[in-house]
């Protein structure tokens, strides 16, 4: 068996999500793999979203940008990972929902290894409505790693 070539990791900026990414970090570093870095937003729509949202968040709105607000995460994820040994590490901001954007991505970026983190998998809520890690490892054509990030 070969070492992995391509490694994709999300992450949401949570310090359990931060978790998996050291680890996918360790990871490629040790394989020599390529790290793509994902931060999936929720894109707004409609208009009428982004007026509402802004009267809601008043002086707040400047935070609407979310494609912004994931390549901020994506800054912050990056330090974790170079620090964690990855070498080749890109960043990419997705839109979409977390699970299909990392498989998207994993597809575009003919990665052979995804990388998520527990948290969700062992909930009722993620029982009853999905989580990322069930959704992807149930998906996946190609190696999943579910890191144990929760406490």
């Amino acid at each position: 068996m070969s070492a992995y070539r391509t490694v994709v990791v999300g992450t949401d900026g949570s310090p359990s999500s931060l978790r998996a990414v050291a680890r996918a970090g360790a990871l490629a570093g040790a394989c020599g793999a390529r790290l793509v870095l994902a931060c999936a937003y929720e894109p707004a729509e409609e208009a009428r979203d982004v007026r509402r949202a802004q009267e809601a968040l008043g002086p707040d709105a400047a935070r609407l940008d979310v494609a912004s607000h994931a390549e901020d995460v994506l800054r912050g994820a990056l330090a974790h990972a170079r620090e964690a040994g990855a070498v080749d590490v890109q960043p990419v901001p997705v839109a979409g929902p977390p699970a299909e954007a990392l498989m998207d991505l994993a597809d575009r970026e003919q990665a052979d290894l995804i990388v998520v983190g527990n948290r969700g998998l062992n909930t009722l809520k993620g029982r009853l409505l999905g989580s990322v890690p069930s959704e992807v490892t149930r998906r996946s054509e190609i190696d999943v790693l579910v890191v144990h990030t929760t406490g």
